[in-house]
């Protein structure tokens, strides 16, 4: 690139044929989103040919910048790119773009893709994971070592990622943090699906991002020398940067470019014919790469060699640093021996929250894993997420105790970042019911195959007299009902321990912990089976005396009433068996015949009791069993009597029990 001036024909023919590469696999697919692509292309190039220290050989390098396309309805554009520039993406693949096993999916899918660093899609959260990235660089950098982890992230986004909430709250963070590492060019073309943006959005973008502490540039999107300024001047603010570029959506074609009709359609093939033309190309050929370009864009397999080599020889002038020995081990997905030496246990008649044992585990595992770090949204001292005697993550420096304040929606974005970023173990708290405001970060999370943990705390209606806005009712059920995530609801403070061992020895599964604010009494593992059972998901807690008549399941805080329960029907000559469930999808994860053997098909006289909804609970009662559960919410009331009334006690348990027997 930088023997190249920007007046270069073959600079204008490279970015030419970005834009119509894009136009083609839109047309091909006859689905997909042409236009953003053919505007940003001059951006793009900017960034992959000069700007981003990328190679393509080994999109995995450690030493690399991120790049993030937000507006991932644009993937023709991110496919173009690494196509042109060396990644391992065939022109089959481009022409094969949206189909069905296709690497090219409608959207960018991390790890499907190489190059493609996080999953985008739905809008606003991919600038909102970037400023993850950027933390989790700068947590690199200056707790492991600063010349090896000197590195940028860089985005691309659009209107309606700026319209989307989620990136409100994150920018407003990244702006508190200075986090000068991140740069982020807002393409500002003025158009959405519906029209004009006049319709809806109407706000000085600028403003409001100086006001957040950014720095912020105005350039034209097809004036090279303006964006390479401003570019490179972003690279030395302290501050996160956003240039605005005002860009034409479906640049070059002559009757959609500026319209609507270019977002979310193909062009159609006579504007396509007329575009081709006006790019003085064959509007007969697909896909066609000048070879000139070929050979010119090429050149970046050679200029990421020559970046990694000279990273690589630093890293081997680094090696014998501790930090960085440490950091080359968590980086691999392995935790340091000795890791769980420290954790603590519990005796029997202990009365603990499981939010206290959480926070206590935490504290034992921060010494030996130097590289867990995470925080609240401003909930500190309730979730007891913090790590104590370490330093909070300020303006300009970070920290192991994150601050993410009242922003629970960038603050599951942000984990994704931290979570994307090599060696990291990143958690993050809330009480239970805001899940709802990061379930679109945990699903991506779980899309992706991430493993950051969820410290989720205030569990049920067991909180008492905050009421039902802050009682947590359907969303064990809806959580359970999303792929690839393990929600874990411990029973007692031992089996809360588990569940931290289990959500950091699976580290391509996030895990939410579904932890209690009242406490909970230690069980008897003298007389019950060991806690450790909960790695399985399921385990016989308790086993019947005599011939097997019933079986009494629970998860979290109604686990002790199904022992006590258990303890008066053993009484009355009724063989009880007791089964803690903290984790469906675990339990489902274990072969049939061990699931088998803690619920036998055999015994179908079954009572389950959760603080929750009920929904899902059939798999596990089947037809002729019973579930105690909640259908509607709670109340504002002390938390014993809101248990009594509800019917989460060990008489109801019985009473239940006496039921499903005498059907």
């Amino acid at each position: 690139m930088s023997s190249k001036p920007f007046t270069d024909p073959l600079v204008k023919e490279s970015i030419d044929t970005i834009r119509l590469l894009a136009a083609d696999m839109v047309e091909a697919a006859n689905s997909g989103h042409p236009g953003t692509p053919m505007e940003a292309a001059p951006i793009s190039y900017l960034l992959y040919m000069k700007h981003l220290r990328h190679n393509p050989a080994n999109p995995e390098w450690h030493g690399r910048d991120r790049f993030v396309l937000s507006c991932g309805h644009a993937s023709a554009l991110i496919y173009s790119m690494l196509h042109l520039t060396g990644y391992d993406l065939s022109l089959d693949e481009l022409k094969n773009f949206r189909q069905f096993n296709s690497k090219t999916a409608g959207h960018p899918e991390f790890g499907h893709v190489p190059g493609v660093e996080t999953t985008t899609g739905p809008l606003g959260q991919g600038i909102s994971v970037a400023v993850g990235m950027a933390m989790g660089s700068q947590y690199l950098a200056e707790q492991v070592d600063g010349e090896l982890f000197d590195t940028r992230t860089w985005v691309l986004c659009s209107d309606g990622d700026l319209m989307e909430g989620v990136s409100a709250e994150a920018a407003s963070l990244a702006g508190h943090l200075r986090l000068g590492n991140l740069n982020c060019v807002y393409l500002d073309n003025k158009i959405t699906i519906e029209g004009d943006t006049a319709l809806a959005f109407t706000e000085d973008v600028g403003a409001r991002y100086l006001a957040y502490g950014w720095h912020v540039e105005r350039v034209e999107g097809e004036n090279l020398a303006e964006l390479d300024a401003a570019m490179e001047r972003a690279k030395y603010d302290p501050r996160p940067s956003m240039i605005i570029a005002r860009t034409h959506i479906g640049q070059g074609a002559p009757n959609k470019q500026d319209t609507h009709d270019a977002h979310g359609a193909p062009l159609g093939s006579e504007e396509l014919a007329l575009t081709k033309r006006g790019f003085g190309r064959d509007p007969e050929h697909s896909f066609v790469i000048p070879e000139a370009v070929a050979e010119h864009m090429a050149a970046s397999v050679t200029r990421g060699a020559e970046l990694e080599a000279t990273w690589q020889k630093l890293l081997e002038v680094k090696q014998g640093s501790p930090e960085v020995v440490a950091w080359l081990s968590a980086a691999e997905g392995k935790l340091p021996a000795g890791w769980d030496t420290e954790l603590p246990s519990f005796e029997t008649g202990e009365s603990k929250a499981t939010r206290q044992v959480s926070g206590a585990v935490i504290n034992a595992l921060a010494p030996k894993l130097p590289l867990m770090l995470g925080g609240s949204a401003d909930l500190g001292p309730s979730n007891n997420t913090t790590i104590n005697g370490e330093s909070s993550w300020t303006p300009g420096k970070s920290g192991r105790n994150i601050h993410f304040g009242v922003r629970e929606h960038a603050m599951g974005a942000i984990l994704n970042g931290l979570a994307h970023t090599p060696g990291l173990v990143p958690f993050a708290g809330t009480f239970f019911v805001f899940s709802d405001y990061m379930r679109p970060s945990i699903r991506l999370a779980a899309l992706m195959g991430l493993a950051p943990i969820y410290v989720f705390t205030h569990d049920s209606i067991g909180l008492g007299e905050d009421g039902p806005t802050h009682q947590p009712i359907e969303h064990l059920a809806s959580l359970r009902a999303m792929p690839n995530l393990n929600v874990i609801r411990p029973g007692d403070a031992n089996e809360t321990v588990e569940a931290w061992k289990a959500a950091l020895t699976n580290r391509s599964t996030p895990t939410a912990l579904v932890l209690t604010r009242q406490g909970l009494p230690t069980i008897d593992r003298e007389k019950c089976a060991p806690a450790d059972g909960l790695q399985c998901g399921g385990y016989v807690l308790a086993k019947e005396e005599g011939e097997l008549k019933l079986i009494l399941i629970a998860s979290g805080s109604e686990v002790q009433h199904a022992l006590t329960a258990r303890d008066t029907l053993q009484a009355e000559g009724i063989g009880t068996r007791v089964v803690s469930l903290p984790c469906w999808r675990m339990f489902e994860d274990q072969e049939q015949g061990y699931r088998d053997e803690v619920l036998p098909p055999s015994c179908t006289a079954r009572v389950a009791m959760e603080a929750g909804a009920t929904f899902g609970w059939e798999r596990y009662v089947g037809p002729q069993g019973i579930i105690i559960g909640m259908e509607g919410f709670g109340a504002s009331a002390p938390a014993g009597r809101l248990m009594e009334h509800f019917g989460f006690t060990s008489d109801n348990f019985v009473v239940q029990a006496h039921k499903v027997l005498g059907k």
